[in-house]
């Protein structure tokens, strides 16, 4: 069977784009922090299931959890960078961006004891918006990124951007790995896993991925929170609606969604598609 790449992007419950303008960041460290158990759990979920990871990690996280960043490398998984506290990349400078991408590293590397060589936008903010991101990534020495979402949706997406494996930047091994989009007719929808994984039937996704596979002869990326196995979380009762039914829909089904992903499809890290990536074009 082909190996597709399954990601986790650790970040806490109230560190989500849905929430970021209901709860400010200066209050981060007095709410509960669920994202050390969640992340165990998934770790857990994963070692039974024999699968092998990327983490794509916060470097707020990482800093405040160095334990946790060890256990993921330990167990075989690569971990990778989600900048530092989950600001987009469009609200940067060149300049700011290149000093979160150094930030999260140093941290991350600290605290993992392994290169980081992988970076995932936060919400995939890598857009049209940011004709330099990709420049930048490749400046720092970065094998690849997964930062692209090649879709129309209200809080992100680069519906221009090739759905498979491409190279942004002329004369450097950067490979831009987008997540999984599938074809229905002429559209092409959103099919990589978070919300879309959770709040819809696992058939489409199974539908999805095996579209990928066989149709397209591409192996799927596929992403999702720790915080999306957690129905216990804390509610915030003051943010939007439309937020809310994203955000805590179908937490208690999530678990079992990810279990049986495990069993119908196999599974790597996301570097390993950038290396087959890389094998391809020499």
């Amino acid at each position: 069977m082909m190996q597709n790449a399954l990601s986790v992007d650790v970040e806490d419950w109230f560190q989500v784009g849905a929430f970021e303008r209901t709860i400010r960041r200066a209050d981060w460290d007095s709410l509960p922090h669920r994202v050390e158990g969640n992340t165990h759990a998934v770790l857990d979920l994963f070692d039974a299931a024999g699968v092998k990871a990327t983490f794509f990690t916060l470097g707020w996280v990482a800093q405040r959890y160095p334990a946790l960043m060890r256990r993921i490398a330990d167990a075989g998984h690569e971990v990778a960078s989600h900048g530092y506290d989950h600001a987009r990349v469009f609200t940067f400078t060149p300049e700011q961006f290149r000093a979160d991408l150094r930030k999260a590293r140093a941290i991350l590397e600290d605290a993992g004891g392994q290169a980081v060589t992988g970076y995932r936008a936060p919400s995939f903010s890598i857009d049209p918006r940011t004709p330099w991101a990709h420049m930048i990534l490749a400046e720092e020495g970065y094998r690849y990124s997964s930062s692209v979402a090649p879709i129309r949706h209200d809080h992100y997406g680069w519906p221009d951007s090739p759905r498979f494996a491409w190279k942004p930047v002329q004369d450097s091994p950067l490979v831009e790995l987008p997540v999984t989009t599938a074809k229905w007719g002429k559209r092409i929808l959103a099919a990589g896993g978070g919300g879309f994984f959770r709040l819809l039937p696992y058939g489409f996704s199974r539908w999805a991925i095996r579209q990928v596979n066989e149709q397209a002869g591409r192996p799927a990326i596929i992403y999702f929170h720790p915080w999306e196995i957690d129905p216990d979380q804390p509610r915030v009762a003051d943010a939007p609606l439309r937020s809310k039914l994203r955000h805590y829909s179908n937490l208690s089904v999530m678990a079992d969604k990810l279990r049986r992903l495990t069993r119908d499809f196999t599974w790597t890290r996301v570097d390993a598609l950038a290396d087959a990536e890389a094998a391809r074009a020499s």
